[in-house]
């Protein structure tokens, strides 16, 4: 999962080696972090939070099969 986050926000970003993505799991969740540098989280969020929504359904989509809920935040 970590793999398809980067491969979806790095063509989108002006640094695509300061994305980076990390992953918590709980028992009944499981939350990726996504960390990118200063200049790109407007990139990233997208006017009125679009693009992030779809990175978000994509991941959830993608995680539609796990027992366990699946969050995306964007630092």
């Amino acid at each position: 999962m970590i793999e398809l986050i980067e491969t979806i926000v790095k063509p989108l970003v002006d640094y695509p080696e300061d994305v980076k993505v990390s992953e918590t799991e709980d028992d009944r969740k499981i939350t990726y972090n996504l960390t990118v540098h200063k200049d790109d989280v407007g990139k990233v969020i997208g006017k009125q939070g679009r693009v992030a929504k779809a990175i978000r359904a994509v991941v959830y989509a993608a995680a539609n099969n796990e027992s366990k809920r699946i969050n995306l935040e964007i630092m």
